[in-house]
């Protein structure tokens, strides 16, 4: 079996470098904001404006995407008509497994998203993270079984910075 690569920062980086606005969802951004659950993959939502398009299809050109989970032989364009005419995509990257949506579950997507987010450096990569309120939001009106447990765990974080605030 091949060990599949998991570097989020470099994919973040990637997404950086050519200027796409976007900000990170889902399991790492809950990890960011101090979750103990574990992911290996990257999601975020994306800036669904035309000029965004075709800068995240820059990025993802040098991170080689394909559809994860679809057969291999499977006709997909990676163009600016195909992200605008879809709203998620699930890909195997260079940088390990990366989802891109333009309106997560719960939100009304990257405007509603970015207005809250909260800025994070990583090092030597820097990125707008969905705040805390907004993970559970999305997990909760999500309603999977792995959401529904992620999502008490990310409950159970914000109570404890809330006690932390009331000091």
């Amino acid at each position: 079996m091949t060990e599949r690569t998991f570097d989020p920062l470099r994919a973040l980086a990637t997404l950086n470098r050519h200027g796409v606005r976007y900000v990170l969802i889902g399991g790492f951004a809950g990890k960011l904001h101090g979750s103990p659950i574990l992911t290996v993959d990257i999601d975020i939502c994306y800036g669904r404006d035309p000029t965004n398009i075709e800068l995240l299809v820059d990025a993802l050109r040098d991170l080689h995407p394909t559809l994860r989970g679809a057969p291999a032989d499977s006709p997909f364009r990676l163009d600016a008509m195909t992200i605008r005419n879809g709203d998620a995509f699930t890909f195997v990257t260079d940088a390990g497994d990366l989802d891109i949506l333009g309106t997560p579950t719960g939100t009304r997507g990257y405007d509603e998203l970015a207005r809250t987010a909260v800025r994070m450096d990583l090092g030597d990569v820097t990125v707008d993270v969905a705040s805390l309120d907004d993970l559970i939001a999305m997990k909760r009106a999500a309603g999977r079984p792995r959401d529904r447990a992620h999502l008490e765990v990310l409950a159970a974080l914000r109570d404890e910075i809330d006690r932390r605030a009331l000091g």
